[in-house]
């Protein structure tokens, strides 16, 4: 265990080397591309082999079950029929193909024979100039990951969580490349866990700014309770993340320390790495969903007191001016033998006694806090 960090010492900064654009690596599916295929290699004791740029994927199997290596092959968003013949020439199987193809699949590891099906989800971060009540915030893909003994095939789906710029990482590192699959399958699963990290910081940004508008003190003339349609479309994004954390803890545990047959030792090493990242994460992602959650009812609270407050007001001008209706109005009747109807001074006397208690009780309610 003592190790542990001196092997991530030595791996993790040529991860994150950012390398200049190669041409003919690209993984994002051009519209106008026939193949959902974006890249195709092999790899030999780490390197990628001259003369792999352009090869098929039943070409590249033909050479790593030659010469040795692994074959990987990226693919982004591909139909049934083309992703057929690859699926028949690396035998796998009808249900993860399918899986793969349709996508919206719940995070998850299933062992077919001999390959591994993953299932990762992709979170980007939407950036935005307010929070709104219809702001997106996450925006989801997913990358199915198919590791065999001599092969890896990833398949992406959404516009999102591009592994163009991992490839170029590990093929700067051919040390740990030349671990074959399983490291492929490692630096994927730590590029996504990476990219939860981002998006749960730039989250926390977005739930503080809600927070400090819910406490704050509200502008003069302002509506009270106008936060909640934000504070619910923050609560419905994060549920989103989170659909993306919590069903990975359990796939990462197992790569982590179940021993496989097609993982390395050396590499699930550093799946223990991912899964405590991950692990992080999550508790992250369900204090989000719990502090939203106090928020909206905080903001709901202020509501309802501030609407209490406006009934109170209401309440006492109208027991304000239910003297002077009062007395006007028992004045008004027009009886003949009235006390005081006739007298000089009678109209200044009423209007005198309706102003001393309308001033009285205006007094007595602005002291209890009513007004």
């Amino acid at each position: 265990m003592s190790m542990l960090p001196y092997l991530r010492a030595a791996v993790r900064p040529a991860l994150r080397r950012s390398t200049p654009a190669q041409p003919g690596y690209d993984t994002t599916r051009d519209p106008s591309a026939s193949s959902a295929v974006v890249d195709c290699a092999v790899y030999r004791d780490g390197r990628r082999a001259l003369g792999s740029a352009c090869l098929t994927p039943r070409e590249a199997m033909r050479r790593v079950r030659e010469d040795g290596g692994f074959a990987w092959i990226g693919l982004h968003e591909p139909t049934e029929a083309e992703f057929a013949g690859i699926a028949a020439t690396f035998g796998l199987h009808p249900l993860a193909v399918e899986d793969a193809v349709h996508a919206h699949q719940r995070p998850k590891l299933e062992r077919y024979d001999d390959t591994l099906f993953t299932v990762f989800k992709t979170i980007h971060y939407v950036e935005h100039a307010e929070l709104t009540a219809t702001s997106e915030v996450v925006e989801t893909g997913e990358v199915m990951c198919f590791t065999g003994p001599d092969f890896v095939i990833t398949v992406r789906h959404g516009g999102q969580g591009s592994l163009k710029g991992l490839r170029h990482r590990l093929q700067d590192d051919p040390e740990l490349l030349a671990k074959g699959p399983s490291s492929v399958l490692h630096s994927i699963a730590d590029h996504v866990v990476d990219g939860y990290i981002a998006v749960a910081a730039a989250v926390q940004d977005d739930i503080d700014e809600v927070e400090s508008a819910v406490f704050a003190a509200p502008a003069k003339g302002g509506a009270r309770g106008g936060d909640a349609g934000r504070i619910y479309q923050l609560k419905r994004e994060v549920l989103e993340f989170k659909r993306a954390v919590a069903p990975l803890l359990r796939p990462m545990e197992l790569l982590s320390e179940r021993p496989m047959r097609l993982v390395d030792p050396d590499i699930q090493k550093y799946f223990r790495d991912v899964a405590d990242h991950l692990a992080r994460v999550h508790e992250q992602v369900v204090g989000f969903d719990e502090l939203l959650n106090s928020i909206l009812q905080a903001n709901l609270a202020q509501a309802t007191v501030a609407q209490n407050e406006d009934m109170r007001k209401i309440t006492s001008w109208a027991a304000i001016i239910a003297v002077p209706t009062m007395i006007c109005g028992v004045y008004g009747m027009n009886f003949d033998h009235m006390p005081e109807l006739r007298w000089r001074y009678g109209y200044p006397m009423v209007m005198a006694t309706i102003v001393g208690i309308c001033f009285t009780i205006h007094r007595a309610l602005r002291r209890h806090g009513w007004l």
